[in-house]
């Protein structure tokens, strides 16, 4: 591999493969095997894996669970050796893979501070003037002085990752060990990990919260099952690998033929949904395992989620206005149906949601074989995170109230957001501060 100054990490083709056997006596059998016969299978846990990473970039790793993630980083960082390939790195790395990893669970977290300084070249008097930075920002208090193996995991994380982001890393490698902290201190992990990153220092993390991917990254390179599938703006690629979480792989095959080139960008008026493309559910992320019941005299056959752009997405802007639109087919007559949604967080709560009936619409009656098709445009003020969208086709027939088509957890919504505060909703405060000045003590005489 040629060095390229450009780029700080550098991967070409790398493979990373396991020889498993069905039973421990067959590792034997095979070192002994005089004929060289193999009583293994080979598993590929990397496939010719091939991206660079320029300097001061922050760029995402993102894929399903077993697609090779944390393998790829271990390698970047020497702890795993590859089967085949080249990896090249330009500059110091300070990594946080995995709780434990580089941590004598024996030692006192001070002894640790320092024991890893070491391993990373740095002096003691150079530790001794970073400690009180790392104390401040793990804010473990006295527990420092006590061995980490009676931490709690949170504890944990907050020491590796002030020791991680505290000494001036040229490259900063992040698995998910992140997630274990508080929400209050993945926030000011962020917060610093921006503030290194304006430094310079380049980023290189694995994540499944899809939100910080689209916030913080530059880049993303999506990978699955060992195999790289696309590299390029976060948005799109937070958008395939919602396709692999659905098992849309026709759909997600398709979209990858339409990608100009490794940047994985897609011309806006590609993602606009046109009269002749097909369904528009088709090219959303759609949950293959919702609920639907009715009782068959409607059916909502197609929907979709539109941007303020008019972009069919999945992932929605905190502040801007979107549309949810439905499809319904009548196979009967019906004297007035009801169109409806809700939107809900992961743990089944409403958290809004209107009707037809509710917003006083022109809804006329029905008879077999009629269409109808109806948009909700509304403003997003819910706070950065993942929701559930379930949508029906209702209504009352002799007093009764009739469900025709009900969609439950249909599909999903992410949020991204610039600025949450407190609670599901922002209220949108327009703040104003006057400061009066007052006389100092002196002044008053």
């Amino acid at each position: 591999m040629i060095s390229n100054s450009e780029y700080t990490i550098q991967v070409q083709n790398v493979s990373k493969v396991y020889k498993l056997y069905d039973k421990p006596i067959d590792r034997l059998k095979e070192s002994l095997s005089v004929t060289n016969k193999n009583y293994h299978r080979d598993f590929f846990a990397l496939s010719d894996i091939s991206f660079n990473v320029k300097k001061g970039e922050t760029v995402g790793i993102i894929g399903t669970n077993g697609s090779g993630k944390s393998t790829i980083l271990k390698i970047i960082t020497g702890v795993l050796t590859p089967t085949s390939g080249e990896v090249m790195v330009s500059g110091v790395i300070s990594a946080l893979l995995e709780l434990g990893a580089g941590f004598n669970m024996d030692y006192t977290g001070i002894e640790n501070v320092y024991m890893n300084g070491t391993m990373m070249g740095f002096s003691r008097k150079q530790m001794d003037e970073k400690l009180p930075d790392i104390l401040d920002f793990a804010d473990i208090g006295d527990f420092v002085y006590q061995p980490v193996k009676t931490y709690s995991s949170g504890m944990f994380v907050r020491l590796a990752f002030a020791l991680a982001i505290n000494v001036e890393p040229e490259i900063l490698i992040v698995d998910e060990a992140l997630s274990v902290g508080d929400v209050f201190f993945q926030a000011k992990c962020y917060r610093r990990m921006e503030e290194i990153r304006k430094n310079g220092t380049t980023i290189l993390m694995v994540t499944h919260d899809m939100g910080s991917v689209i916030k913080y990254c530059d880049r993303a390179v999506l990978l699955n099952k060992g195999k790289f599938l696309a590299e390029g703006a976060p948005g799109k690629m937070v958008d395939l690998y919602k396709k692999i979480l659905a098992n849309q792989m026709d759909v997600l095959e398709e979209e990858l033929l339409g990608v100009d080139d490794v940047s994985g960008e897609v011309q806006t008026s590609d993602r606009a949904v046109k009269p002749d493309e097909g369904l528009m559910k088709d090219k959303l992320t759609i949950n293959p395992n919702r609920t639907e019941y009715g009782n068959g005299k409607a059916e909502i056959y197609d929907l979709g989620l539109f941007d303020e752009r008019g972009n069919l997405t999945n992932l929605l802007l905190k502040g801007e206005y979107f549309i949810i639109k439905e499809k319904i087919r009548f196979y009967d007559a019906i004297q007035t149906p009801i169109f409806t949604y809700t939107i809900k967080n992961k743990m089944g709560a409403d958290l809004s949601g209107t009707n037809t009936m509710f917003e006083g619409a022109d809804i006329r009656a029905v008879k077999c074989g009629d269409e109808y098709e109806v948009s909700f445009r509304q403003k997003m003020t819910l706070q950065g995170g993942e929701y559930l969208l379930s949508m029906s086709c209702t209504g009352f027939e002799q007093g009764e109230h009739t469900v025709y088509h009900r969609l439950y957890d249909v599909a999903n919504l992410t949020v991204i957001s610039n600025k949450n505060t407190v609670g599901v909703y922002d209220m949108e405060s327009e703040v104003q501060a006057m400061l009066y000045p007052g006389k100092t003590i002196d002044e008053k005489g």
